[in-house]
């Protein structure tokens, strides 16, 4: 019987899909790519699949895993098996590099962004940059390796240091600093390629932005101090933007169905768009607040293709 495949190397973050295909009664199977082998001679089986291999799997103790879903799905596309999510995909959310080289080929801006190998070569990299600037992994995930600094200084004393994470790819990003005039950036949720909501978070805790409940750090209680609680994930009612046409070109042009894609407006309003998810999470209390559900609208969607 044909089936739903999801390929994935994180139980936590497709137990909400597998509840809303379980509701729709919808068949699938669950293909966990920590480790495994790719017999190219057989054929693979009939279905669709769903490609949610993510680019901070090595912190969890899979290294190889996306190497090895690539493998696997050169082989399901070589047998013209749908894919949601394919190689171009992956290539993608394995790579800020290839990311915003390929947005910027769409007209999308993306922070003027420096790749480097090497401490030496990170520290004259951050050269080319006057003003505040943060860097990043290459391969993340998860705000892996984000940090802010405002001067060279500052950055050499970290790059010394014990505290230097180094990338799993060895790639470090140094990029310019988009100082919004209010902490908080816009990310758009896809599906099927086309627009979905757009989700408001607030940064002011710093650039843990992950939406996935199993993400969530839970505030530290001082009762000497009170607080206004404010939800840091809010779906914009209404949200509408010509950018999203940018995106949806960007996101068929890659082979992308699913897909989260995160911008920032600087003070002058313009627009820079800065990571691309196509292993994408959703935050239960904001979609039980406006009543939209990503992943029951995910699981409709494989439902569809599967039919």
């Amino acid at each position: 019987m044909k089936r739903i495949f999801i390929i994935h190397e994180n139980n936590e973050w497709t137990i909400h899909l597998t509840n809303r295909l379980d509701e729709l009664g919808l068949p699938y199977e669950d293909w966990f790519l920590n480790k495994g082998i790719v017999d190219m001679t057989t054929e693979p089986p009939e279905g669709v699949f769903y490609n949610r291999m993510s680019a901070s799997s090595h912190t969890r103790g899979h290294r190889y895993a996306p190497e090895l879903t690539n493998a696997v799905l050169s082989w399901l596309e070589s047998h013209n098996r749908p894919v949601v999510n394919g190689t171009g995909a992956l290539r993608l959310e394995v790579s800020k590099v290839n990311q915003y080289l390929e947005l910027n080929k769409f007209g999308i801006r993306t922070p003027k962004t420096v790749a480097a190998v090497g401490k030496e070569q990170i520290i004259q990299a951050a050269e080319k940059f006057n003003g505040p600037f943060i860097t990043k992994h290459n391969r993340a995930g998860k705000g892996l390796g984000v940090q802010l600094f405002h001067t060279l200084d500052a950055l050499k004393s970290y790059v010394e240091s014990e505290d230097f994470e180094e990338p799993i790819d060895g790639i470090t990003l140094i990029q310019e600093y988009i100082q919004a005039p209010e902490p908080y950036i816009i990310r758009c949720e896809f599906i099927g390629g086309r627009f979905l909501y757009a989700v408001r978070v607030d940064t002011s805790e710093g650039f843990e932005l992950c939406p996935a409940d199993a993400c969530v750090i839970e505030d530290l209680f001082c009762p000497a101090e009170e607080k206004e609680e404010k939800a840091k994930f809010e779906i914009i009612e209404g949200f509408d933007h010509p950018i999203l046409e940018k995106y949806e070109a960007f996101l068929a042009a890659n082979g992308i169905q699913a897909a989260g894609i995160e911008m920032i407006q600087d003070e002058q309003g313009e627009i820079y768009t800065y990571d691309v998810n196509t292993n994408t999470n959703y935050n239960s209390e904001a979609e039980e607040k406006a009543d939209k559900f990503g992943m029951l609208e995910l699981a409709k969607y494989l439902g569809s293709l599967l039919k």
